[in-house]
């Protein structure tokens, strides 16, 4: 691992703290879905105009062109302010962005990278399906080409944000020949397009970001496709590792914070024996510690994958580690701050207030099933970092 931080650097971490101070929004987030993403659109176009969006995008798609070094800076800086996660924004600038980039056509890059950047688009995914989430090679949603255009039918599901989203980066099986990798392809689809349907689910936090969606007959062009037809499958991988890769360090100077926000909660509460500050109860402080020295291996196992990538310009498998060990431990952490705070924690159910302890547990549970499972970052690492036996 090589991650000194030179003098240059330490500046820049400078800057964006105080940018970042100056320019974070002033005022409550929505819970509704349609607020949210006007909400996050307006946050990003801020970031646009202030020119701090896309830190380590290309200068020639609107972004700043720096390395990856300062990604992880912006990214811990504004984990560090408390401020509010990209969820409306998060598949265009984590997945959608980086993906196109890679692998799509000049005109596909004109078309899309600027939007995404500025603020101007919400993307979502439309990867999973009710019979192919875990085991997303075995998606059925066909696409028969007709002229110049695929006709899609079928049905998608776990698509955050959908019903506000503009465009959405789309798998299809356009081929049931050879083996259940091939014949697959990755398409943007344009989802105001007639024939889509998009149905919210609410789950058990109270909110309904997740949708489903169905598909009777959509026409998307086939200049729509990424890549080539029937060739999907590898840049999904791609989608998927970028997913996997840095996205989630805001997120863990958050849960770092929360343990340390936990620790103060610890020796101000009662704890379980109804005398003694929570702090003093042994197992309770074995799980704070614990926790503690978590979000420190977590940290490191980032700085190793973001050097990595920086030498080889791409994510590798390597971020399914981070990726099951972020997911894991934010329910930890989650279930750590119920039994500390006790009944109080069930005051707020909604994790989009202060306070709204509850409503991060239930949606904790979330965390080690969107992005693959638990269960399939283990046979990543098992198989394309280990080494091991099928």
């Amino acid at each position: 691992m090589d991650l000194d931080f030179s003098a240059d650097q330490r500046d820049f971490r400078d800057q964006v703290r105080t940018w970042l101070h100056d320019n974070k929004p002033r005022h409550e987030r929505p819970r509704a879905a349609a607020g949210i993403r006007e909400y996050d659109l307006a946050w990003q176009r801020t970031q646009f105009e202030g020119g701090w969006a896309g830190i380590s995008w290309p200068t020639e798609y609107g972004g700043r062109g720096l390395s990856l070094i300062e990604q992880l800076i912006w990214f811990e800086e504004y984990g560090r302010a408390g401020l509010p996660s990209v969820d409306a924004n998060f598949v265009g600038l984590n997945h959608a962005g980086p993906t196109l980039m890679t692998r799509a056509r000049d005109d596909q890059k004109a078309q899309h990278l600027r939007q995404i950047l500025a603020g101007e688009v919400v993307w979502c995914q439309g990867f999973s399906e009710p019979g192919a989430g875990s085991d997303l090679a075995a998606l059925s949603t066909r696409a028969e080409i007709d002229g110049d255009d695929l006709v899609v039918s079928g049905q998608k599901i776990w698509t955050s944000f959908a019903h506000v989203a503009d465009w959405q980066e789309l798998l299809v099986r356009t081929s049931r020949t050879g083996s259940k990798h091939q014949g697959i392809t990755w398409v943007i689809c344009d989802m105001h397009t007639p024939g889509i349907e998009v149905r919210p689910i609410r789950t058990m936090d109270g909110e309904a970001e997740f949708c489903e969606v169905f598909y009777d007959d959509v026409r998307i062009p086939l200049a729509n496709v990424v890549g080539e037809v029937d060739q999907g499958w590898s840049v999904a991988m791609s989608t998927l590792s970028f997913e996997r890769g840095t996205a989630f360090t805001a997120g863990q100077v958050r849960l770092a914070s929360t343990v340390e926000q936990l620790i103060e909660l610890a020796k101000e509460r009662t704890g379980p024996d109804g005398r003694r500050p929570a702090i003093a109860d042994d197992e309770l402080a074995r799980r704070l510690a614990t926790a503690r020295a978590e979000v420190a291996a977590l940290r490191a196992m980032t700085y190793v994958g973001i050097s990595r990538s920086a030498r080889t310009g791409t994510p590798g498998p390597e971020g399914s580690i981070v990726k099951l060990y972020y997911s894991e431990m934010v329910k930890h952490v989650a279930r750590l701050a119920m039994d500390i705070l006790g009944q109080d924690g069930l005051r707020y159910v909604s994790r989009w207030v202060p306070g709204g302890w509850s409503g991060n547990y239930l949606y904790s549970y979330s965390q080690t099933i969107g992005g693959g499972t638990s269960e399939v970052q283990r046979n990543i690492i098992g198989d394309r970092i280990l080494g091991l036996p099928r």
